[in-house]
């Protein structure tokens, strides 16, 4: 009976930690690089809702049956088709990068999941998804998500100099990584500079759009920042190293969180995994899309990770390695101890 297929079902996604993710255009391949790090590292399963064109659907499905078993039962995922609940598809569509304005939807369209993990194609997890998961645990009253800054410092943040429209705190807010808890966004009223009373998430994002598209720069982070403003006490802010960007060290080491703990969460923005503007970012998306499932991570990961940061000294970033290698290699440490104490405890059983 359906009911019954649904109660066995529950669990299962209950204990799932949620990760959606958005791909149009040419954005197959690092989606699957950004898939391949949260499985590498995690240890609880994972459920993966992958928004995509219609066109890279059958793709997407041969890629991840293409890994080993070992990681396909870590996972299981969704793909769906992209879709806009209110106000005008086409324009939504267009908004900043192809079909970036779809995260903004994500409440209404996974009415079933409770909380979720978005990120952008261009992130790569450096250390397991859980230990971002457990920041939904930090969340006050009414607190319903979390980002990071857009910038550190404000005389050199884009929105302290260039917005035309409201924005969170004194930087704005940088929407790549946006841990939400979906079931309180469903039920909130939020305030807004359109009407009095408040208006629930979905009956605000079209009139929002419309009050402030022609001040928009970055699409829908911009339209978030807009809420976020109107409504400071919903956000949960959460430091740099989760959301770790180019702008963090090429003018110069600004992120103390990334200086003392390592960098959690590397977001490639501004393109830099595919040019040669930033070596380090490249360094870590080549390292990780090249390794072999099931090798040894230090091996075929860590090692020639050290020696291509040596080719990049001569940048800001790459002057910083330590920023970069600090979180993967306590994660790497701590897999292979869980492997090594799994694979002895099945030997020692008599």
């Amino acid at each position: 009976k359906p009911g019954e297929q649904k109660r066995s079902k529950e669990p299962s996604s209950l204990q799932c930690m949620h990760l959606a993710v958005v791909a149009c255009g040419d954005r197959l391949e690092e989606t699957l690089i950004m898939l391949k790090s949260a499985v590498l590292f995690s240890n609880k399963r994972l459920c993966f809702h992958i928004f995509a064109e219609d066109s890279l659907k059958p793709e997407f499905e041969k890629k991840l049956k293409e890994w080993p078993p070992s990681y396909i039962k870590k996972f299981e995922y969704n793909i769906y088709p992209i879709t806009f609940s209110v106000g005008n598809a086409q324009e939504w569509k267009k908004l900043f990068k192809p079909c970036a304005a779809q995260r903004l939807f994500l409440p209404v369209i996974l009415k079933d999941v409770d909380s979720l993990l978005y990120v952008d194609t261009d992130v790569l997890f450096l250390r397991p998804i859980e230990d971002i998961w457990h920041i939904l645990k930090e969340f006050n009253s009414t607190q319903l998500a979390a980002m990071a800054p857009e910038h550190e410092i404000p005389k050199i943040g884009w929105y302290s100099r260039f917005a035309r429209h409201p924005y969170y705190g004194t930087t704005g807010v940088n929407s790549g990584v946006m841990l939400m808890n979906l079931t309180r966004i469903r039920s909130t009223q939020f305030k807004n500079s359109m009407i009095p009373s408040g208006l629930t998430w979905e009956e605000m994002l079209y009139p929002l759009y419309q009050k402030y598209k022609n001040y928009i720069t970055w699409g829908d982070q911009d339209l978030l920042n807009i809420i976020f403003y109107f409504n400071p006490e919903c956000l949960y802010v959460f430091p740099c190293q989760w959301n770790y960007r180019p702008d963090h060290c090429m003018y110069g080491s600004n992120c103390k969180g990334a200086e003392e703990e390592g960098v959690s969460i590397l977001h490639g923005n501004r393109g830099v995994y595919h040019d040669d503007k930033q070596p380090t970012f490249k360094a870590l998306y080549e390292v990780i899309r090249d390794f072999p499932f099931g090798d040894n991570l230090f091996q075929s990961l860590y090692y020639p990770l050290q020696s291509k940061f040596l080719d990049t000294v001569h940048t800001l970033c790459g002057r910083i390695p330590q920023v970069f290698l600090k979180q993967i290699e306590k994660t790497m440490k701590k897999v292979y101890e869980n492997r090594v104490i799994v694979y002895l405890g099945a030997n020692h059983r008599y």
